[in-house]
């Protein structure tokens, strides 16, 4: 009886040590943090069905993962004070146009901000109504350069995973099918950027992707990053972000969801758990 006992003594102990781990561990695993998506209403009906979507998505994830989630189409807000709310911001297909936004936001995320940009959010093209004339942003921050071309018609990728451990791939498998999009190539070979480091890029398994008209549209061979991180900062950019839409039945409904994609809203949510409440993995 008193070996018994003795046992369920220890047995408790264990259960109590074992339990105060537990709870530590899930305290870091729920952490509360909270999230500003800011976008426009640009006049393009792909990234505003991709906008709406997102507008959906986040507030269901963010009662699952423990964060709280706010939208503002009002650019001014991207100031320190507003900005001091929040642990990570959300790029909807737009970014800030004026300086002292453009300011703020490179002090917010050189502070260790957390930031997730989509699609759009990393167009530039001089000369065009987005200029490439912010050199932190597109050269360094997100180290892409100028935008170079794109697939047509929205299409879906097999994309490959290569990230390794970072965080952003858990779970995730060594290649996936995505939800239709408008895929860009850019200026710079981000292979060549040590700040960069590349998550996921299209495997050569969707060649041809793209269906034209213009042949330049069709991929046949090259290689696309998609998903990657600057190492110096809480980041991650995903060209996913155009939905398909009924483009030539001229009634520009759509026709997918970026969400549907199961692995690619599970890598969207990896990415976003992680800049709200990780570390910066080298």
């Amino acid at each position: 009886m008193k070996a018994l006992l003795k046992s369920a003594v220890i047995a408790a102990a264990l259960l109590i040590s074992g339990f105060s781990g537990f709870k530590t561990f899930a305290v870091e695993k729920t952490k509360h943090f909270n999230v500003i998506a800011f976008f426009r209403n640009y006049p393009d009906p792909a990234h505003i069905s991709f906008v709406k979507d997102a507008n959906k998505f986040f507030p269901e994830a963010a009662k699952k993962y423990n964060f709280s989630y706010d939208t503002t189409s009002d650019w001014h807000n991207l100031n320190a004070q507003f900005l001091a709310r929040y642990q990570v911001v959300l790029f909807l297909d737009s970014r800030p146009q004026l300086p002292q936004e453009r300011a703020a936001f490179e002090t917010y995320m050189k502070g260790g901000g957390g930031w997730l940009g989509f699609h759009f959010a990393a167009f530039a093209l001089t000369p065009s109504d987005f200029n490439a004339d912010w050199d932190w942003y597109h050269n360094e921050f997100l180290g892409s350069g100028q935008y170079v071309s794109n697939t047509w018609h929205p299409t879906s990728a097999i994309l490959r995973n290569e990230a390794g451990d970072h965080p952003v791939a858990k779970g995730i498998p060594p290649t996936f099918k995505t939800s239709p999009n408008e895929w860009y190539r850019w200026e710079k070979d981000l292979r060549t950027n040590p700040d960069i480091k590349i998550l996921f890029s299209i495997d050569s398994s969707s060649f041809p992707l793209g269906n034209g008209p213009k042949q330049s549209e069709i991929w046949h061979s090259g290689y696309y990053p998609v998903v990657w991180t600057n190492k110096n900062y809480k980041m991650v950019y995903f060209n996913m972000g155009h939905n398909d839409m009924d483009y030539d039945g001229h009634t520009n409904a759509t026709l997918s969801h970026t969400f549907d994609s199961k692995m690619e809203a599970k890598l969207i949510i990896n990415a976003l758990l992680w800049a709200g409440t990780g570390q910066l993995v080298r």
